[in-house]
């Protein structure tokens, strides 16, 4: 069989659906662990399910009983501990329960030297050969996005929830945007949420129901603070 088959095939996605725990961090003091299944996988990368929301360009660690013949280390070990970076998200709706079909490429033993203290930033992948013992400086590039979005100045009223990993909202509040465009908004709030975490909004006056990441804080010069959030899992319907 020729080199270029067997490299085919050992990228080809194979359906073993084995246990997996994925831990993601939003912030330098907030992560969430859970223990779902894969659907597919390849010594690369590997797709699942989760009920906790992510975004494309997040790192997530993952445990996984990975058989041998598909690792790139840490062949003796029970259990195969990487790193991986999502490529792919896409939110499922099921009678009102939202789940988050996610695809990741594995990066390696460790994370960049600059998560922990800015876990929330987002990659993208600098090359297409994965190498055990690359650095991660040398896989992963900051993900940037170009595109501009015009905003409105419309108040939309909104519900929003924090929610945990079982999907229990530990604080929500009832709020208002200052500003909206398709893929994000500025909203008005008291609860002090920062930087990286995931948010989900409800507007009954659009009977939308969005998730959101929070890029960053602000005062406004009347008092007021706000958050500045991105659309992960849906565009607003404008």
């Amino acid at each position: 069989m020729s080199e270029e088959r067997n490299w085919k095939r050992i990228r080809e996605r194979l359906a073993l659906h084995l246990p997996v725990r994925v831990r993601g961090r939003e912030t330098p003091t907030y992560e969430w662990t859970e223990i779902t299944r894969l659907i597919n996988v390849t010594p690369f990368g590997s797709g699942f399910t989760l009920k906790h929301p992510t975004e494309r360009g997040r790192l997530l660690h993952m445990t996984i009983p990975m058989p041998r013949q598909l690792r790139v280390f840490d062949h003796v070990e029970d259990q195969y501990r990487i790193w991986a970076v999502v490529r792919y998200m896409k939110a499922i709706v099921d009678n009102d329960q939202t789940r988050f079909n996610v695809g990741v490429a594995f990066i390696g033993k460790r994370p960049p030297m600059s998560y922990e203290a800015q876990p929330w930033t987002r990659y993208d992948i600098s090359t297409t050969a994965f190498k055990a013992l690359s650095k991660p400086e040398d896989i992963l590039l900051p993900l940037t996005d170009q595109r501009v979005n015009t905003r409105y100045n419309i108040p939309v009223d909104m519900r929003l929830e924090l929610v945990d990993v079982d999907g229990n909202v530990t604080e929500s509040e009832q709020t208002v945007t200052e500003n909206i465009s398709a893929k994000g908004a500025t909203l008005f709030t008291t609860l002090q949420i920062p930087q990286g975490r995931f948010i989900r909004l409800r507007s009954e006056q659009y009977g939308v129901t969005a998730h959101a990441a929070i890029r960053s804080r602000s005062m406004g010069a009347d008092g007021v603070p706000r958050i500045h959030v991105e659309f992960i899992d849906r565009e607003w319907p404008l």
